[in-house]
């Protein structure tokens, strides 16, 4: 299939954006690690009367299996857990309260907490801010969570898990990140898959409130993403192991107005110039950006002004052409629109690639192309057509305002519109 030569040209030269990172060298996660034997200890840490008072002193001081509880304050300090002497290792500030233990970068910090290669490590109870790479940044590892964090103004990504196997983030929220609030990727092909859980996370005010590039056996539930360029984006490179993203299940989450054009304005963050960033058509709520085997079931998706759901072809991967795959992707049960107080753009757009995609067309009020030509049922065959495509490759990035459709939304108690920073 023929792909406009503007996109291939920009596709090629645009980096992903993980990439941009230093990553420790990648090793295959393995089983999970057995849990150590005892006795533990537990270890305190604030500014006066504990243990310690730098996270990262305790966090060497520990061993596999301890506690490590951080009382109310603001830590200046970049903690990194590495390795299998400290799996298991529990990290405990304030969960009702994550924001009074706030770690916050000084200078160039890259992560606020780095986990590498220490299965089972559990995170709970943190604010992190300014920090230019990540808020709390895993890999290498099998098994993880993430609980009652909060990122803000992180550099790439606020809660972020890359070749990772199973975890959970839950009960999170992270906001004014410069590409992906919340991403897990790069996961690596398991013959008995180990499920990642996302549940109870809120996703905002970011170019993508979701990320997932070569994500696998992940299942995004009862959260909230809004106000972003993009709601969610499960997509497909060739700059990352393991394509395409597979199998991953996004159902009975809250998607809408993902209208910011932080491209324009003065966005709480660097403006992101490149990678999936940069061509996320804003507008939208989710896009299955290549794969496989996924799943967009029984989600609320209204209020987006170019899109609620769409699917295309996975066309940044140029060298691998199977990461390109568009497969056996099932889109049904959603509810568009709000009842009609606050329409989608378009509830689907899908240009007829790939095979066996299916659309269910139940509360369906608009697509595109209008007469539903590229769509099938489950079973059926898609029908490509290349004049719907050319026109949906215009909608990146900022291309994709001159397709809104542009209305007042109705309150939303506790929540305020973001279309473009003042």
């Amino acid at each position: 299939m023929r792909i406009s030569l503007l996109v291939i040209a920009l596709a090629l030269v645009v980096p992903g954006v993980a990439g941009a990172q230093t990553y420790p060298e990648p090793k295959d996660p393995g089983p999970v690690a057995a849990p150590p034997n005892g006795p533990h200890r537990t270890y305190t840490v604030c500014r006066s009367r504990c243990d310690f008072k730098s996270i990262q002193k305790a966090v060497d001081k520990a061993r596999a299996g301890d506690t490590i509880r951080v009382k109310n304050g603001t830590y200046r300090e970049a903690v990194k857990i590495n390795g299998t002497g400290k799996r298991y290792l529990k990290l405990v500030g304030n969960p009702k309260h994550p924001e009074k233990v706030l770690l916050r970068a000084k200078g160039k910090m890259q992560n606020a907490i780095f986990v590498n290669d220490a299965d089972k490590v559990s995170i709970d109870g943190f604010m992190a801010r300014d920090y230019v790479a990540n808020g709390f940044f895993l890999t290498n590892l099998n098994g993880y969570v993430l609980d009652h964090l909060i990122a803000r103004h992180t550099g790439v990504y606020g809660l972020y898990a890359f070749n990772t196997i199973g975890g959970v983030m839950k009960n999170s929220e992270a906001y004014y990140v410069n590409d992906g609030a919340f991403y897990i990727g790069q996961t690596p092909p398991q013959d008995k898959p180990i499920q990642s859980l996302v549940t109870n996370v809120d996703g905002w005010g970011s170019p993508i409130g979701f990320s997932g590039t070569n994500m696998r056996y992940v299942t995004i539930t009862k959260s909230r993403f809004y106000n972003n360029a993009i709601g969610i984006v499960p997509d497909s490179e060739d700059g990352e192991k393991f394509p395409p993203p597979e199998k991953n299940v996004i159902i009975d989450n809250d998607i809408f107005w993902n209208n910011f054009n932080y491209h324009t304005g003065h966005p709480p963050f660097t403006v992101r110039k490149t990678g999936n960033a940069a061509l996320a058509p804003v507008g939208t709520g989710i896009l299955l950006f290549g794969g496989k085997g996924n799943r967009v079931e029984n989600n609320r998706v209204y209020g987006n002004f170019l899109a609620g759901v769409g699917m295309v072809q996975g066309f940044l991967a140029q060298r691998t052409p199977e990461a390109q795959t568009l497969a056996d992707n099932v889109v049904q049960g959603n509810q568009f629109g709000l009842g009609g107080t606050d329409i989608n753009g378009f509830d689907y757009v899908y240009d007829g690639n790939g095979t066996n995609n299916c659309w269910s067309m139940d509360g369906v009020t608009s697509t595109f192309p209008a007469d539903r030509s590229t769509y099938a049922g489950c079973g059926g065959a898609n029908a490509f057509s290349k004049s719907v495509q050319d026109q949906m490759l215009t909608w990146t990035g900022e291309g994709a305002l001159a397709a809104w459709k542009k209305h007042d939304h109705p309150p939303k108690p506790g929540f305020t519109p973001l279309e473009v920073s003042p």
